[in-house]
């Protein structure tokens, strides 16, 4: 069974950081590549940041572009989004995935996700 565990979320004041983290289970981690995806309060998902397999490729949305570095540790079979310069409108629950595209409209919620607040 696929699992996806987020965790490292909370609180933080605008141009904070915060690094995220996600265990994986169940299937190669090491064989996919993988996404974050966030849902801002009532909006859909929207894709943040993907990696390769071997984690030396990655891309950025342009809102988080700059700010936000995606990683991965095969070996710990883990994923990681450090976020620094947080702004407001980076507040959500964010998840992790599989990766299916550059778009929002290719996921769905997987797992419980992490919560980030940033208060301004």
């Amino acid at each position: 069974e696929v699992q996806l565990v987020e965790s490292g979320g909370g609180l933080v004041q605008a141009g904070g950081s915060l690094r995220l983290s996600c265990a994986a289970s169940g299937f190669t981690f090491s064989s996919y590549a993988m996404s974050w995806v966030r849902q801002a309060p009532g909006k859909g998902l929207e894709w943040v940041s993907a990696v390769n397999s071997g984690g030396d490729a990655t891309s950025y949305a342009d809102s988080v572009k700059g700010r936000f570095t995606i990683s991965r540790d095969n070996a710990k079979n883990t994923l990681y989004l450090q976020m620094n310069s947080l702004k407001p409108e980076d507040t959500a629950v964010y998840y992790c995935a599989k990766y299916r595209g550059n778009s929002g409209t290719y996921y769905s919620q997987e797992g419980q996700g992490t919560q980030v607040t940033v208060s301004s």
